[in-house]
C-alpha cells in the first residue's frame, strides 16, 4: 500500500523550487486564483459567526429549545465532519475546479433555503446541506492553492488565506448584529448569496484546473461508507449524551459503533488498491500531529465560543451589533496575527509558533472562565484579544503542516483531512462543552433555587426553567413582583456563569494538552521540496 503514495526521490527529482511556471493572463494567476477562492472561503466563514449571533433570535422566533439552538451548529459540524474528507477526494479525482465552484453554487442556494424558512426544522435540514456543499468548497480552496503557489510561497499564501478567515469571522459578528437588529435573522443567510455569485464569477474566470499525474481513478464507497457511520455515531453519541445520560445503554451503543465503524475502516483502507485515506499518510508524524492540534483547537475554540453569544446577549443585556463589537478583539487580533504567524512559520519552523500559540489560548480560556455577570467589557476584551492572538498561528502553521507533508496527488484528501478535523473539533467541543454546561446547570440549579428562597418548583417546571438558563435567560414568570424577578435573573445568571466557568475550564485543559502536541510538528517535507510523500 505504501509503494502507491511514496515517491522515490532517486526517480523522481523535485520540482525546482520555482514551483509551477508562472500563469499567462487570469487564469491559473497564483494571486488571483488566492483571490478567487479566498472569496468562496470566506462565505463560509463569515456564515459561523454569523449564525452564532443570530443564534438567540432564531430560539426567540422559532420557539426553539437548547438542543434546537445546538443542532443549528451541529447539523452543519455534522455534515462538514462527515463529508469533508470524501469531497477532498472528489477534488483529486475530478479536479478541484470543479468541486470548488459546484460547493459555491450550492452553499449560496442552501444559505437563501435557510432565510425563507418558517421552522426550526427546515433550518436545521438546510443547515445540514450547507454544510455538505461547503465540505465541497474548502478542501479544493486548499488543492488549489497546493497546486497553484510555488513552494517557497505556499506559506505565504496560507497565511493570507488565514488572514481571509480571520476578517471573515471579525465581519461576522458586526455584520450579522446589524442585520438581526435591523433587518431580520433571516438576512444573515440571505447575505451569502451575492457573495456566492461573486465567488462563483471569479472562479469561472480565474480558477485553472489541475490534476496530479497520479490522481485517483477510482471510488472506495465502502471506505466512504465506514468512516462516514464512524463519525456520525461518534458526534450523535456525543450530542444525546446529555438527553439519554452518559452511563446510558444508547449512548454507549453508539460510541462502540463509532469505535467498531473506525476499526472497519482502518482495516479496508489496508486492502482497497485505491483507499480513501492511504492509512501511509498517518506514518508522518507531523502530519498526524496537524491533524490531532486541529481538532484539539477547534473542541476548545468552537465549543467556548458557543456559550460566549449567550453570556454577552442574554446575561449582559447587549444587543446583536454590541454582542458583535465586543468580539472584535477576539477576530481582529485573528486577522493581525494571521499573516505574522505565516511569516514567522516561514522563519523559525511552525513548532514554536504552534505551542506558543496553544499556550495563549489555554490562558485566554482560563481566563474566560474566570468571568462574572458583571465583569467589564475592558477585562473581557484582554480574554478576547489574548484568544484571536493565540488562534492565529495554529489556523495557519497546523494547515501548512497537514497539506504540505502529503503528497499533491492527495492534497484534496490533505485539505479534507485538514477541515474535517476542525469541523470534528468543533462539533465536539459544541457537544462536550454543552453537555458539561448542562450537567453543571442541573447539578447547581435546584440548590441555588432554594437558598434564594425562592417559591419551590416541580420537577418539570426545574427542567424547564434549566433549559433557559442554559443559554442564560432567566426563567422568570410573566407576573412575578419585581423584588422576585430580580432574584430569580441574579439566580439564572449565577448559574449560567458557573456552568460557562466549568465548561471553560475544559477547553484550557484540552489547549494544554494541544501545547505538546504542537512540538511534534515540523514544516512539510513535500512543502519544501515539492515532490511526493518523503519520509512517509
Amino acid at each position: 500500500m505504501t509503494s502507491q503514495i511514496t515517491v522515490d526521490k532517486a526517480d523522481k527529482a523535485p520540482e525546482p523550487a520555482s514551483g509551477p511556471a508562472p500563469a499567462k493572463g487570469l487564469r491559473g494567476h497564483p494571486w488571483l486564483t488566492l483571490f478567487a477562492v479566498a472569496i468562496g472561503v470566506m462565505m463560509v466563514a463569515l456564515d459561523g459567526t454569523i449564525v452564532a449571533i443570530a443564534n438567540p433570535a432564531i430560539q426567540k422566533d422559532l420557539g426553539a429549545t437548547f438542543a434546537d439552538v445546538q443542532w443549528i451548529t451541529n447539523g452543519y459540524f455534522l455534515a462538514l465532519a462527515v463529508a469533508l474528507i470524501t469531497a477532498g477526494k472528489l477534488g483529486d479525482r475530478f479536479g478541484h475546479r470543479q468541486t470548488f465552484l459546484i460547493g459555491v453554487v450550492g452553499f449560496a442556494a442552501a444559505s437563501g433555503a435557510i432565510g425563507l424558512s418558517d421552522s426550526i426544522a427546515f433550518v436545521v435540514t438546510f443547515r445540514v446541506l450547507q454544510g455538505l456543499f461547503g465540505a465541497l468548497l474548502m478542501p479544493a480552496a486548499l488543492g488549489l492553492l497546493r497546486a497553484t503557489f510555488p513552494a517557497e510561497k505556499l506559506n505565504m499564501a496560507i497565511g493570507i488565506w488565514g488572514m481571509v478567515i480571520g476578517a471573515s469571522t471579525a465581519g461576522g459578528p458586526i455584520l450579522g448584529g446589524l442585520l438581526v437588529q435591523h433587518v431580520s435573522w433571516q438576512s444573515v443567510f440571505f447575505i451569502n448569496v451575492p457573495v456566492g455569485v461573486i465567488a462563483l464569477v471569479l472562479g469561472i474566470v480565474i480558477l485553472k484546473d489541475h490534476r496530479a499525474e497520479n490522481a485517483p481513478k477510482s471510488f472506495d464507497v465502502v471506505g466512504i461508507a465506514l468512516l462516514s457511520a464512524a463519525m456520525f455515531c461518534l458526534v450523535w453519541a456525543l450530542i444525546k449524551a446529555p438527553e439519554w445520560g452518559w452511563g446510558a445503554g444508547l449512548t454507549w451503543t453508539f460510541i462502540g459503533a463509532s469505535v467498531v465503524s473506525f476499526a472497519l475502516f482502518a482495516v479496508w483502507e489496508s486492502k482497497v488498491e485505491e483507499p480513501l485515506v492511504p492509512l501511509a499518510l498517518f506514518r508522518s508524524v507531523p502530519l498526524s500531529a496537524g491533524v490531532v492540534l486541529m481538532v484539539l483547537m477547534a473542541i476548545a475554540f468552537m465549543g467556548g465560543l458557543f456559550f460566549v453569544t449567550f453570556y454577552l446577549q442574554n446575561v449582559h443585556g447587549m444587543s446583536p451589533v454590541d454582542s458583535g463589537l465586543h468580539l472584535l478583539p477576539l477576530t481582529g487580533m485573528m486577522i493581525i496575527g494571521s499573516p505574522l504567524a505565516g511569516a514567522m512559520i516561514t522563519k523559525m519552523g511552525p513548532r514554536i509558533p504552534l505551542a506558543g500559540g496553544m499556550l495563549c489560548t489555554a490562558i485566554a480560556m482560563y481566563g474566560m472562565s474566570t468571568l462574572e455577570a458583571g465583569t467589564g467589557s475592558g477585562l473581557m476584551s484582554v480574554w478576547f484579544a489574548l484568544l484571536g492572538l493565540g488562534l492565529a498561528p495554529v489556523m495557519v502553521g497546523a494547515t501548512e503542516v497537514i497539506v504540505g507533508n502529503a503528497p499533491m496527488e492527495l492534497s484534496g484528501v490533505a485539505g479534507g483531512l485538514q477541515q474535517a478535523a476542525m469541523q470534528i473539533g468543533g462539533s465536539l467541543g459544541t457537544a462536550v462543552l454543552g453537555a458539561v454546561m448542562a450537567s453543571k446547570v442541573d447539578s447547581d440549579l435546584p440548590e441555588n433555587w432554594a437558598d434564594a428562597k425562592l417559591p419551590p418548583l416541580s420537577e418539570a417546571q426545574l427542567d424547564q426553567a434549566a433549559e433557559a438558563v442554559q443559554v442564560g435567560v432567566a426563567p422568570v414568570p410573566p407576573k412575578a413582583p419585581p423584588s422576585v424577578a430580580d432574584q430569580i435573573t441574579t439566580v439564572a445568571h449565577d448559574t449560567f456563569m458557573s456552568g460557562m466557568g466549568m465548561a471553560c475550564l475544559v477547553a484550557t485543559g484540552v489547549a494544554v494538552v494541544a501545547v505538546f502536541v504542537a512540538f511534534l510538528t515540523k514544516r512539510g517535507d513535500n512543502a519544501e521540496a515539492g515532490a511526493g510523500v518523503g519520509h512517509i
